[in-house]
């Protein structure tokens, strides 16, 4: 199947083939016909698999295709859970819109400076990309009309469930025309996912799609013991002197746990630097702008603070601290492995992870491999119920290069299946 087929306006296929992308992935194929066709969507679909083009590309098409209302305000409203991933979506809508004559897109999160974000809401738009708190700060300052509004969509829904945006969302969905067409995107579709869908959407189409995640064939995945936090830190740093050249992020559980270990690692002579949520949105802007620029080679960060980082030079993924919750070990060992390309992820785990360990494997459906760094084994090796240990060392005379038999660094960063498909 190609874009072509789908009935996308030429200007639009034409951006893709500049993009590079041919083929729609699977949650492209199966959203965009309904979305094209008026619809409401609730889809299940995982970060990575192209989910922003299967919203953006009918949006933009329905905005090609239909007359505009006159008056200010948007007519196609996104709102995502956090400031990163608005921005994300705000690049897709521009790449996929630069042929398109005439396409006025905005962003409003917070972070950034009010006045121009209330002269933005004075205008027409055709796309307003937000995040819920700054958007309901101009609504109860009667700054927003959403008279001309014919599209919302509800990026990561779960994510934003989880940060307690959901009754900001509601308030919002409330001031839009009850003619809209509404698209609810979300890694599941059960419990308060459901019900927020049956509160706001209209006969719904439902998508699933299977979660390639979950699998990751294409990025190894290897777990270390460790005794405790002087043995985590000493792993940590002969693991970064691996390979030079390679970009990691590492995630921390806490915000203040982010800033000491890049401050511990930046002293240490690593180009570290942390993101998390407590960093105002211009030190987060020029953070990533280091990191897409290679100036920043260790990111530390948080959970939510990486939500929607997509940078393909990210080769390792290093979970200092193993994530509370099963399916964030998902999220963030995908920020490597990007569009096919090979990755590593590396966890670290000690006596006090064994429920959070035994949580993630059976989450994944697998055992992560066990692998302990000569001179770096933990003294009392940690058991679950679900895995035995089998650490694995490299063989004599292992060629530099080759897949890590011992979690090291690999710099061969090929695309693989992924290549050419848009996300």
């Amino acid at each position: 199947m190609s874009f072509a087929s789908l009935n996308l306006n030429p200007e639009l296929v034409q951006a893709l083939a500049a993009a590079g992308y041919t083929e729609p992935t699977p949650v492209q194929a199966k959203s965009i016909p309904p979305a094209l066709t008026g619809f409401d969507l609730m889809v299940s679909a995982p970060t990575g698999t192209g989910k922003t083009a299967a919203f953006v590309l009918p949006a933009l098409q329905r905005l090609a295709l239909a007359p505009a209302k006159h008056g200010r305000g948007p007519r196609v409203l996104v709102l995502t859970p956090t400031r990163e991933l608005a921005m994300q979506v705000t690049a897709a809508v521009d790449k996929y819109c630069k042929f398109m004559r005439h396409m006025r897109t905005g962003t409003v999160l917070g972070g950034m400076p009010y006045p121009k974000q209330r002269r933005l809401l004075e205008q027409s738009l055709d796309v307003l990309v937000a995040t819920p708190g700054r958007l309901i700060d101009f609504i109860d300052q009667g700054k927003v009309d959403f008279s001309r509004l014919e599209l919302l969509v509800l990026d990561e829904a779960d994510r934003m469930l989880d940060m307690g945006f959901i009754e900001p969302v509601k308030r919002i969905a409330a001031k839009t025309p009850a003619t809209r067409q509404t698209m609810l995107f979300s890694a599941t579709l059960d419990g308060n996912i459901a019900k927020l869908a049956r509160e706001l959407l209209r006969d719904p189409q439902r998508i699933e799609v299977a979660a390639p995640e979950q699998k990751h064939e294409n990025i190894a995945q290897r777990l270390h013991y460790v005794d405790d936090g002087s043995h985590k830190h000493r792993l940590l740093e002969h693991v970064l002197s691996e390979e030079g050249q390679a970009q990691v992020i590492v995630f921390t559980a806490t915000k203040h746990g982010a800033d000491r270990l890049a401050d511990k690692l930046f002293h240490g002579g690593h180009d570290a630097a942390a993101l998390h949520g407590n960093m105002n949105q211009s030190q987060r802007n020029r953070t990533l702008a280091r990191l897409r620029s290679g100036a920043v080679r260790v990111l530390v960060a948080t959970d939510v603070a990486a939500r929607g980082i997509d940078v393909a030079s990210i080769s390792h993924v290093i979970n200092f601290d193993l994530p509370k919750v099963a399916e964030d070990y998902v999220h963030r060992i995908g920020r490597t492995g990007r569009a096919g390309a090979s990755g590593t992820a590396i966890s670290f785990a000690s006596s006090d992870d064994v429920r959070q360990l035994k949580q993630i494997e059976r989450y994944i459906g697998r055992t992560i491999e066990r692998w302990s760094a000569p001179g770096f084994e933990a003294k009392s090796p940690l058991r679950t119920d679900s895995a035995k240990r089998t650490d694995r060392r490299p063989p004599p005379g292992a060629r530099r290069g080759a897949p890590p038999a011992r979690g090291g660094f690999r710099s061969d960063n090929r695309r693989g299946a992924g290549a050419g498909r848009a996300r």
